[in-house]
């Protein structure tokens, strides 16, 4: 009988992200099933996309498209995004060399990111922010250099931003509406961020994805209507956000062609392409149903009003929603002693409902009692939330 074989020890990889483990979003929300809580932290609806948007999809598969679409997107879509840029922002945009499609923002931003930051480059990140930034980064070898946001209207600090821009500085992310303060970049904001980047090779990432959700007659002043900023741009979308539907997981980025060049070099060989069947609804949607996203902003106010109003008995202290569908809430009348992960670990567990610690957004946390919860919820869960708060 032959000897067995014997094998050396696999010795594993030194990891590429030594600091990231599995996102709050997803403990929260296993946390949150395993004890049955209301679920207000992760960012998703709890109620379904529009009734045409489905029937769209259904009709796309039926008809055939269920194949590979082009790389860069499907066409109509391109062309549908390119009359919405022209009729929102003044912006024409050439849905050829300028648009792509993608698998949701989350691969748009990587994407971006990869086509244009290289070993020793810094990236600039405004906290609290989104926590696929900052991986994306340190896959490239560069470094993010983070710059706090002012509390507690979550605005930018010039000098601050000013003092962090370097020679080695590649690239600037800002995200408007922000997540997960809801605060708003107005045009005034626009024109000094183009001060303080003329001159200099500086790309700008703006993430916009909660674009269509802004409240009390607020616009949202996209990157796109500022045309020096815009020629230095990748402006990232998300029809998940927009159209209820963030398992569909498709959004978009918009370029310069010289940008969505290098963006889709990367974007090639990241996801090829994306889900077919929801291109060709979301494309039916733009042209046949813009109501939708035109009405977006009341249809959230009415969401964010009432959940405002079902707190207004609890300790809690709500702090203003310019945008986006998250609200801020200081805890601190209820307990000034655990830290927001240790707060949000006692609330699930204890009190069956689900919150974000908004620590989790920064690289060195201030010394607040704030966790985010989402109120893109229909209006039974909003309630069940609010009963569990107001119990406190």
């Amino acid at each position: 009988m032959a000897d067995s074989l014997s094998f050396p020890t696999l010795v594993p990889p030194a990891s590429k992200l030594p600091r990231v483990g599995t996102t709050i979003f997803t403990v929260m929300s296993q946390l949150a099933q395993q004890h049955g809580a209301v679920n207000l932290g992760q960012g998703f609806p709890d109620f379904e996309p529009p009734q045409r948007l489905r029937d769209s999809l259904v009709r796309a598969m039926a008809a055939g498209a269920n194949q590979y679409a082009p790389m860069t997107g499907l066409l109509r879509l391109r062309e549908q995004i390119a009359i919405k840029s022209q009729r929102l922002h003044a912006r024409r945009l050439d849905p050829e060399t300028e648009i792509t499609i993608t698998s949701g923002a989350t691969e748009a931003i990587f994407a971006a990111i990869a086509a244009t930051v290289g070993i020793g480059d810094e990236v600039i990140l405004l906290d609290p922010c989104y926590d696929s930034y900052e991986p994306a980064i340190e896959l490239q070898g560069a470094r993010a250099v983070h710059v706090p946001l002012l509390a507690p209207r979550f605005s930018i600090d010039w000098q601050r931003l000013r003092d962090a821009i370097g020679p080695r500085t590649r690239l600037l992310v800002i995200n408007s509406p922000h997540n997960p303060t809801g605060a708003m970049l107005g045009a005034a904001d626009l024109d000094q961020l183009a001060g303080l980047l003329r001159g200099t090779g500086i790309l700008l990432l703006s993430d916009e994805v909660y674009e269509h959700i802004t409240f009390d007659g607020a616009e949202h002043h996209s990157v796109l209507r500022h045309a020096e900023l815009a020629g230095r741009s990748f402006v990232i979308s998300s029809f998940g956000k927009t159209f209820h539907c963030t398992g569909w997981k498709v959004g978009y980025c918009v370029a310069p062609a010289a940008l969505s060049a290098e963006f889709r070099k990367v974007h090639q060989y990241l996801t090829f392409c994306t889900f077919n069947p929801a291109q060709w609804a979301f494309a039916d949607m733009l042209e046949h149903e813009p109501a939708h996203y035109l009405e977006l902003p009341a249809f959230y106010q009415r969401k964010r009003n009432r959940f405002r109003s079902l707190l207004a008995g609890s300790r809690l202290k709500l702090l203003d929603v310019p945008g986006g569908y998250f609200q801020l809430v200081d805890y601190s009348a209820i307990d000034d002693e655990l830290d927001d992960v240790a707060f949000s670990r006692w609330l699930v567990e204890k009190h069956k409902l689900a919150a974000i610690p908004i620590s989790v957004f920064y690289e060195t946390p201030p010394a607040t009692r704030l966790i985010r919860l989402c109120f893109a919820k229909n209006d039974d869960t909003l309630r069940a939330g609010a009963d569990a708060l107001c119990r406190l």
